[in-house]
């Protein structure tokens, strides 16, 4: 018997879904396996949270997988596979849309609950896998015969995770997936004891519930798949969603409250508020904003997260010092926003050349700097070294320039560029969409701070 606090047992009765929820989403779920059957060329399965019963209230996605026979090629799969999930979805609802991440599926909203139809390969077994989502439904077997009686710590994990902001193992979080709960309450036996072991992990963590692990991992926490040996469930968690999930466990043991489970807000910041805010910093703001690329988020995000790298080293070779960037991607229009300590240089920066001794080189950098007005060439340290007029004095006028396009962007942020892109300074960043966005921009701080200072 599991002893919860009375704080913990409040917040399991807001987290528990109603008999009706549940009847009503597993309904659905019934119709759409009777639908697969009678088309006779697949055997569905719910898989996932629902699938497990490990869903939070009013968290209503449904994943229906069809299991087709592995003697199918890859393009047959994708081809029947979409078809039929066309077919089933369309016998529900007009709602419903094609979506990629190894290959093609169909999203639906059937009466208002979120439906992926994905269709896999039915294989024996977790190690005869052809694509990625094969081994989904190894992953709802295996948690749904050892998860009795854990069920609750699971959801009281995944309210902290996704209330500290480290829920969900998508390209922007990086952070915890629902799996990942499972297996870690699973392994530690339960909610408390989890965050009292988490309370000392530390990068290179290794958890195997299986002790069979088959390669090593370089990620800063790692979960072993019990159903693939050669699989880190947490690979897509950063070193900095571990060390806040570690700080988040600290604080909660050392003094619990409901704040824990409270999801977090991003109060949008107003256009004036911005410009003070500004003032007293003394930083110049910019902003970068292009269409979004039309793809999902798993493909952009990693890209407008290289291209922020890039640009972010674009400014910097050429003398602006970032303070802070980062990026938003948005539904229509992304946003790459950096704060810069300085935006404005003089008319006139050092261009270092090679050494005196090596002569050929040193010749010709002196023949042809030695007609300049400014100053040099002179000896520094052993080097010929000049003074050059500046390209660019104003930063606004570098990430306006053509050399935009010469950094390493992201492929499909490049071809956005190739199609223009704005640039906007100080309070004209801001913008209705991206308010909160910017007003998280220079509200940063860990969970456990956020928490103090009254999240």
């Amino acid at each position: 018997m599991v002893n919860r606090s009375s704080l913990e047992e409040a917040v399991l009765a807001g987290l528990r879904p109603a008999k009706e929820e549940r009847d009503h989403v597993c309904g659905i779920a019934q119709r759409i396996l009777e639908k697969i059957r009678q088309g006779g060329k697949a055997e569905g399965m719910v898989v996932g949270s629902i699938a497990r019963h490990t869903w939070v209230k009013g968290d209503r996605d449904l994943d229906v997988f069809m299991l087709f026979d592995p003697s199918l090629s890859r393009e047959q799969l994708e081809a029947e596979g979409l078809a039929l999930a066309r077919s089933i979805a369309a016998a529900f609802t007009d709602n419903y849309h094609e979506k990629y991440a190894e290959h093609p599926y169909i999203n639906a909203t059937i009466d208002d609950v979120d439906v992926d139809l994905v269709p896999c390969y039915k294989v024996e077994s977790a190690a005869r896998i052809q694509s990625a989502v094969d081994r989904t439904p190894f992953h709802t077997r295996y948690i749904t015969e050892k998860i009795n009686g854990l069920i609750d710590d699971v959801l009281l994990l995944k309210r902290f995770a996704k209330a500290g902001g480290i829920y969900g193992s998508d390209q922007m979080t990086e952070g915890f997936s629902g799996y990942l709960c499972e297996l870690l309450v699973l392994h530690y036996g339960g909610f408390t004891p989890l965050l009292n072991a988490a309370a000392e992990w530390k990068p290179r963590t290794l958890i195997d519930v299986e002790n069979h692990v088959a390669k090593e991992f370089d990620e800063p926490l790692v979960m072993i798949d019990p159903v693939d040996p050669k699989r880190n469930v947490a690979a897509a968690v950063s070193v900095d969603r571990m060390a806040e999930f570690v700080e988040l466990a600290r604080g909660y043991l050392e003094s619990p409250s409901a704040a824990f489970f409270e999801l977090p807000q991003e109060p949008p910041i107003a256009r004036e508020d911005l410009e003070k805010l500004l003032d007293g910093r003394g930083t110049s703001l910019f902003a970068i904003t292009f269409a979004t690329p039309p793809y999902i988020e798993e493909i952009v995000v990693p890209q407008l997260k290289r291209s922020t790298l890039a640009i972010s080293e674009f400014l910097e070779r050429n003398g602006f010092a970032v303070h802070h960037a980062d990026y938003r991607m948005g539904k229509e229009e992304s946003l790459i926003l950096v704060e810069l300590l300085v935006s404005r240089l003089p008319a006139i920066r050092s261009h270092a050349g090679p050494p005196v001794w090596n002569r050929v080189n040193a010749e010709k950098f002196r023949a042809k700097y030695l007609m300049s007005d400014l100053p040099g060439p002179y000896i520094v340290n052993g080097r010929y070294e000049t003074e050059v007029p500046r390209e660019f004095r104003h930063a606004g006028d570098l990430l306006r320039s053509e050399g935009m396009l010469q950094v390493s962007l992201g492929k499909h942020v490049r071809q956005a560029f190739e199609n223009g892109w704005k640039v906007h300074e100080g309070p004209a960043c801001w913008s209705p969409g991206f308010a909160s966005f910017i007003g998280g921009f220079f509200g940063r701080c860990s969970p456990l701070v956020s928490l103090g200072k009254g999240k």
